[in-house]
């Protein structure tokens, strides 16, 4: 039995979305066949010449009673049966022919939507991908993509040969007997009724099954992957856990039986329309037969050529319905390509050849908003959540602040950062201190346009950021995050990320300054040693050097530091902080302070609270100050003590 009343569900979906097939839709449908246009055209000579072979076998039944086994002609007999044979041997070499052209034409389509996909959702900002659950985009990449090549390969193909099919059957049966070729047309009205009743829960149907295949794709990315099952684990949730899923997959399952059962009712249908035709054309046919009107070779060609009108007709008849579907899966793709970019790069941006460094904000607020029109919809990204799924969510409502609680200020607001405007010359170094949430990452995420200001400008060497390339800014922007990502590949391609040509001698000494050099060289395959699923099989205080490292390959002008070293032991926080001191030397840096030793070299402390810059200055200033700076020092710094 389906679980929860899903056929109800289902059969009275609320969803009635339905697939907008403009004309502007439909060509930028068809499209996508534009460069295949040779492999069309071949199809469509080969679709021709198997619809006229398929029109001989008819004739040369007609032929073997009418002609040959009346007049008891044997040697017309022995052509007319080679004939037989001959046919289905040619066809099925042009079939052949046609389904390699198929093919081609399908997965060259794949090709280019899920190459135009990938790079339209590179180039999303990050505000899209903290948005977007990465398993609805691999649904879009995946399930959609091959549910609009159906649309190119077979859909439109399938549509086409049986128009031809259908013209050319109808031609010769008219040919041969009008009345009966009238009689035996007088069904499809049967047919049309029948695919839009049933058409139209198909298609719904369809829509849902897409919906839930893409949340289930999206759990199944959050919890199997290294953090995710980490966090399952840890918290012993694996039964809950496998008890979502559970409903997720039943959802699609349910949806799938109903699309089966659907379908089948629909072709049974349709059969039993075939067979009403057939039998009419079969009753008043023989009749006319006894009445010497025909002859029986004439009747049975015509039963041939009915059987091979009605075929396609019904397919003909469910072609609405699975190109809607396929609409569908045009819909979400398009959906993807059709989002507009939050960080779009300007016709006329400006390429920097080189860079000084000097970075100035000037009044700049940001917010953390979400626009609907630039993600994804919200009916295939919500789905039925309770208890701990909603504590995923955050759909929650938010208590008391527990800071409150131990008497210090929160950092809860509407905007992340409000009207900063300070100046970083070029080879400054300046350390962001702050308590946590006061906007301190935002801030950096800033530097290299991971987000666009909500007002005022950044600039550097007097150029707003929104002016420059992107490719300026990737060049000459290194950053190294508190939580390191590495690919599950070797250390050599994970510090080759930075610099694809860069030599081996090159890496070797990257990794050096980074003191991780002959951490590598320990290792079983030294640069070619596997880091495993995020850089899993490393240390945190490895990962991080691993990270340091390949910004020093990258070298770039600025450096935009996250210095979290409180989760390390000595001896990695000392190797890191040396690496620091030597990465930072002679270039412009912006470093989220965790270490007194870094706020006493800095040139200038800015210090953020709950989004605004309440105090700036050296280390000696702020103390005197006695303001939050001086707070902060007492609660987090001054047990570090002094350096030697």
């Amino acid at each position: 039995m389906m679980r929860g009343g899903g056929w109800f569900r289902y059969m009275h979906s609320t969803n009635d979305a339905k697939p907008n097939v403009t004309r502007r839709l439909l060509l930028r449908v068809l499209a996508y066949a534009g460069p295949y246009r040779r492999q069309i055209a071949g199809m469509l000579a080969t679709i021709l010449l198997t619809t006229g072979l398929g029109l001989l076998n008819p004739l040369i039944f007609r032929e073997i009673i009418d002609g040959a086994l009346a007049e008891k002609d044997l040697e017309r007999l022995h052509i007319l049966a080679l004939g037989l044979v001959a046919i289905p041997v040619v066809s099925g070499g042009v079939r052949i022919v046609q389904r390699k052209l198929n093919v081609s034409i399908g997965e060259g389509v794949i090709y280019d939507l899920r190459v135009a996909l990938y790079h339209h959702l590179q180039q999303m900002s990050l505000r899209f991908f903290t948005n977007t659950k990465t398993g609805e985009l691999m649904s879009r990449l995946n399930n959609d993509v091959v549910g609009a090549q159906n649309a190119i390969s077979n859909t439109i193909v399938n549509i086409i040969t049986n128009v031809i099919t259908v013209v050319a059957t109808l031609a010769v049966m008219l040919s041969m007997e009008w009345r009966l070729t009238i009689l035996g047309v007088l069904v499809l009205p049967c047919f049309v009724f029948i695919a839009r009743r049933l058409g139209k829960r198909l298609k719904a149907i369809a829509r849902e099954q897409m919906s839930h295949n893409a949340q289930m794709n999206a759990m199944m990315n959050e919890t199997l992957n290294i953090s995710g099952a980490l966090l399952v684990k840890l918290f012993g949730r694996i039964d809950q856990e496998v008890a979502h899923f559970e409903e997720r997959a039943a959802d699609v399952r349910d949806a799938g039986i109903l699309r089966a059962v659907l379908g089948s009712q629909f072709f049974v249908l349709i059969g039993l329309v075939s067979v009403v035709g057939t039998a009419l054309v079969y009753w008043v046919g023989g009749i006319l037969v006894i009445q010497d009107a025909f002859t029986i070779g004439t009747i049975v060609a015509f039963g041939a050529y009915l059987t091979q009108l009605y075929t396609p007709l019904q397919a003909l008849t469910n072609a609405p319905v699975d190109f809607a579907q396929s609409i569908v899966s045009f819909e979400r793709v398009f959906e993807i390509i059709d989002l507009p970019l939050d960080i779009a790069e300007r016709p006329d941006a400006v390429q920097l050849e080189a860079v000084r460094g000097a970075l100035h904000f000037d009044g700049v607020t940001f917010r953390y908003t979400v626009d609907d029109e630039k993600l994804l919809s919200d009916v295939e990204r919500v789905g039925r959540m309770d208890n701990v799924a909603a504590t995923r969510t955050g759909r929650f409502k938010r208590g008391g602040n527990g800071l409150a609680a131990v008497g210090m200020a929160h950092q809860a607001r509407e905007l992340a950062l409000h009207g900063l405007t300070f100046a970083i010359e070029p080879g400054q170094l300046v350390a962001l201190v702050g308590p946590s949430g006061a906007g301190k990452t935002t801030l950096t995420y800033l530097i290299p346009r991971l987000y666009d200001p909500t007002a005022g400008r950044i600039t550097l060497d007097g150029h707003d950021l929104r002016e420059l390339s992107l490719a300026t800014l990737a060049d000459n922007i290194g950053m190294v995050t508190q939580e390191t990502y590495l690919f599950h590949d070797t250390i050599r391609t994970n510090l080759l990320y930075a610099k694809p040509d860069a030599t081996q001698a090159e890496i070797e000494a990257a990794a050096r300054v980074a003191h991780i050099h002959d951490f590598i060289l320990g290792l079983g395959e030294g640069y070619d040693s596997i880091v495993g699923e995020r850089g899993y099989r490393l240390s945190g205080g490895e990962k991080q050097r691993m990270s340091i490292a390949r910004v020093v390959l990258k070298d770039p002008r600025i450096l935009v530091l996250d210095e979290a070293t409180s989760h390390l032991d000595s001896q990695s926080e000392a190797l890191i902080q040396d690496a620091l001191s030597r990465v930072m030397q002679g270039r412009t840096s912006i470093v989220i302070a965790h270490r007194l030793s870094t706020i006493l070299a800095a040139d200038k402390i800015l210090v953020l609270d709950r989004g605004a810059i309440v105090e700036q200055g050296t280390h000696d200033q702020l103390l005197r100050l006695d303001g939050v700076y001086a707070r902060l020092y007492e609660t987090q710094f001054s047990q570090q003590g002094q350096p030697a």
